[in-house]
C-alpha cells in the first residue's frame, strides 16, 4: 500500500508574539485584550498588503506565511515601525512590544496549518528576540541581503531550543523605530549640558562683554540644577565662533544637550535667541525668545539668565522624561525625571499618585538617592498641604523626615530646604519657614517657586497685601513656569483675604486657565463666585473639582488650620460658607 503524498512548499514563516503578556494581563486584562485586538487590526492590514497569509492565532501569538522572504521581512519592519508609533505616549510599562522571527524552510502542508522544522526555527527565533525586535535565520538573510533598506547584525550560531543543529542568527539593527525607540543607551550622564559661546549678531564690539557674559552666567546657573552636569565655561569657549556638528560635538563632550543661542540690538530693543538641542539626533527641543527695551544690562543679564535657567530645568526634566519612558531598563534616575514630569502636569490625586510611584520605584533601586527622596517629600507636601487627604499630618512628617535626611546629606540642595520650608509653613512654623525659603534661595537664586512659597506663607500670616509682590517676583525669574499656575492661585486667595472678591476670581480663573489640574483651586472659585452670587457658575466649578478629587468635602476642610492668625481664620471661614452655598459635600 502506497502512502498518501504529503504536501511541502518552501516559505518563508513569520512568527510573532507580545513580550510580557502575562504580566500586561496581570495588570489589565480587559484592557490588555482590547488594546491587542486595536493593534492587530492594523498589523494584519499590514500582512495582507505585504502577500501574507495568517496561518493562526495563539493567545498573543501569530503564525504567518508568506511567498517571498523579501515581503516577510519588509512587513515585519512595518509592523514593528507602526507599533512603534502606536505606543508613543504609553507608560514603559504598558507597551505592547512585538518579537518577530523570520525563517525560510520547507514546510508540511496540513488543510489550512503548516507544520514541519521550518515552522519550528521561526518560533525559537521569536523566542530570542529582544522586545520590539526581528530576528532572522541566515537562509532567510541570503535572501534579502542587499534587497530590504535596513541593517543587520550578526548575532552568531545560536542553538535554539529542540532544533538538532545551531542556526546563524541576524537582528534588525538600523531602521527608523528602533533609533526611536529602542536606541543603546547613551553613555552621556543625565542632564549633562555645554552652553556654547553665544553669537553677537551685528558684530557690535560693545556688546560682546554682555553677550560672553550672558553665557557665562547661563553656565554658572544651569550647574545648579540638581543633578546637572554642565561643561566648564573654559571648555565650552573654544568652541567660539566656530561651526559646529551638534552630533560630533556631543559625542566629543559626551554630553545629552546643547544650548546655543544669539544676541542682537537693534535700535533700543535687545533681542535673546536660544535652542536646547539633542545632541545625540541633531533634534531641536525646544526654543525661546526674548524681547526687551535696553536698560541697565547687568540687570538685563540677571533677568534673561533666570529665566532662560528656569525654563531649562522644565524642558530638560520633560526631555529626560521622554528618555526614560523609551528605556527598557530605566536606571533610578529615569524614574526620578518621569516622577517630576506627572508632579509638573498638576495637583491632582492621580498624578500625584503617579509621581509618587516612580520616586518609590527609584528608591528601590537606589535607596540612597536624593533626588527621589525630594521627589517623595515633594509629592508628601503636595497632597497635604491640597487637601487630598485625611491624613495629612502623616504626609507632612513623613516629608520633614526625608527633606531633613537630603540635607543631612546634602546641605545646600536647594529643592530640599524649599520643601522642607514649605512642610514648616503647613504646621504653623511660619517664622521658620520663611527662613527656609531663604536658604533655598541662598542655594539657588533663581528659585523662583521659593519667592511665591514666602509669599504664600505672607497670606498665611494675615499680610496678604504683601503676597502679589513676591508672587510677581517669582514671575520676573519664571514666567511660564510650571508652577505658575499655583502662585495665580496663591494670589487669588490673598487678594480675598484684602476683600477684593472680584479682583480674587480673575486671579484664580487665571490660575485654572493656566492648568485646570488643580483640584482644590476649583473648589476656591466655586466659594469665591458662591460669595459673589453667581450660584450657577460655582456650582459648575464644585463638579469640575469632584472630576478631579471625588473625596474633598467641607468636613475635612475644617479638620484642617495652617495658621492661627486671626485674619487667615476669619477668611477660611469665609470660604467654607462659601463652598457650602456651592454644593460642596459636607462628608
Amino acid at each position: 500500500m502506497v502512502g498518501e503524498r504529503v504536501g511541502r512548499r518552501l516559505a518563508a514563516i513569520v512568527a510573532a508574539d507580545v513580550a510580557g503578556y502575562s504580566r500586561l494581563m496581570g495588570l489589565d486584562e480587559v484592557g490588555t485584550a482590547r488594546t491587542l485586538r486595536e493593534h492587530r487590526k492594523v498589523t494584519d492590514a499590514l500582512v495582507e498588503k505585504h502577500g501574507g497569509r495568517l496561518v493562526k492565532t495563539t493567545g498573543d501569538g501569530v503564525l504567518l506565511e508568506f511567498p517571498s522572504v523579501v515581503d516577510a521581512v519588509e512587513c515585519a519592519v512595518a509592523v514593528q515601525e507602526v507599533m512603534a508609533q502606536r505606543n508613543e505616549g504609553v507608560p514603559v510599562d504598558r507597551r505592547m512590544l512585538f518579537r518577530i522571527g523570520i525563517n525560510l524552510g520547507d514546510i508540511l502542508i496540513e488543510g489550512d496549518d503548516i507544520l514541519g522544522d521550518g515552522v519550528n526555527v521561526a518560533a525559537r527565533l521569536e523566542g530570542i528576540a529582544e522586545p520590539g525586535r526581528i530576528c532572522i535565520s541566515s537562509s532567510a538573510y541570503d535572501q534579502v541581503r542587499g534587497k530590504v533598506e535596513v541593517e543587520f547584525i550578526d548575532l552568531g550560531e545560536q542553538s535554539l531550543k529542540n532544533i538538532a543543529r545551531p542556526v546563524r542568527t541576524y537582528a534588525v539593527g538600523s531602521t527608523n523605530y528602533t533609533e526611536r525607540i529602542f536606541q543603546p543607551p547613551s553613555s552621556a550622564p543625565h542632564l549633562s549640558l555645554v552652553v556654547l559661546p553665544f553669537a553677537n549678531f551685528g558684530g557690535d564690539p560693545d556688546q560682546e562683554h554682555f553677550v560672553d557674559g550672558v553665557t557665562e552666567s547661563l553656565t554658572t546657573d544651569l550647574s545648579r540644577i540638581n543633578g546637572a552636569l554642565v561643561i566648564a565655561r573654559n571648555t565650552a569657549f573654544t568652541f567660539k565662533g566656530k561651526a559646529i556638528d551638534i552630533k560630533k560635538l556631543g559625542r566629543e563632550l559626551n554630553v545629552r544637550y546643547v544650548l546655543e543661542g544669539s544676541v542682537q540690538r537693534g535700535g533700543n530693543r535687545l533681542r535673546v535667541n536660544v535652542q536646547l538641542i539633542d545632541a545625540e539626533t541633531g533634534n531641536h527641543l525646544w526654543a525661546e525668545r526674548f524681547d526687551k527695551p535696553v536698560a541697565d544690562l547687568f540687570d538685563m543679564q540677571d533677568e534673561i539668565v533666570s529665566r532662560l535657567a528656569n525654563a531649562l530645568d522644565a524642558e530638560l526634566t520633560a526631555a529626560e522624561a521622554r528618555r526614560a519612558e523609551r528605556s527598557l531598563h530605566p536606571d533610578a534616575m529615569d524614574l526620578v525625571f518621569q516622577g517630576r514630569a506627572w508632579y509638573n502636569k498638576g495637583l491632582t490625586p492621580d498624578h500625584m499618585a503617579r509621581a509618587r510611584d516612580f520616586f518609590e520605584r527609584a528608591l528601590a533601586l537606589d535607596p540612597e538617592s536624593i533626588e527621589a527622596m525630594v521627589g517623595l517629600a515633594m509629592v508628601d507636601v503636595a497632597v497635604g498641604a491640597t487637601i487630598m487627604t485625611d491624613d495629612f499630618s502623616a504626609r507632612f512628617a513623613a516629608a520633614e523626615a526625608c527633606s531633613t535626611k537630603v540635607l543631612s546629606l546634602a546641605p545646600n540642595h536647594a529643592g530640599a530646604h524649599l520643601t522642607l520650608g514649605i512642610v514648616q509653613m503647613f504646621t504653623k512654623r511660619l517664622a521658620q519657614s520663611i527662613v527656609e525659603c531663604e536658604q533655598a534661595l541662598a542655594a539657588d537664586r533663581n528659585s523662583a517657586a521659593a519667592h511665591a512659597a514666602i509669599g504664600y506663607a505672607k497670606y498665611l500670616l494675615g499680610r496678604g497685601a504683601e503676597t502679589e509682590a513676591h508672587i510677581n517676583e517669582a514671575f520676573r525669574l519664571s514666567p511660564r513656569d510650571t508652577l505658575a499656575h499655583r502662585w495665580m492661585v496663591w494670589v487669588g486667595l490673598a487678594k480675598v483675604q484684602l476683600n477684593k472678591d472680584t479682583e480674587a476670581i480673575l486671579w484664580l480663573r487665571r490660575g485654572l486657565d493656566t492648568n485646570r489640574n488643580y483640584s482644590a483651586a476649583h473648589f476656591v472659585v466655586a466659594a469665591v463666585l458662591a460669595q459673589l452670587g453667581e450660584l450657577d457658575n460655582a456650582r459648575a466649578a464644585v463638579k469640575d473639582g469632584l472630576a478631579l478629587d471625588p473625596s474633598f468635602t467641607i468636613r475635612r476642610l475644617r479638620s484642617i488650620v495652617w495658621s492661627d492668625n486671626p485674619t487667615y481664620v476669619a477668611g477660611r471661614e469665609r470660604f467654607i460658607e462659601g463652598m457650602r452655598l456651592a454644593g460642596v459635600p459636607e462628608g
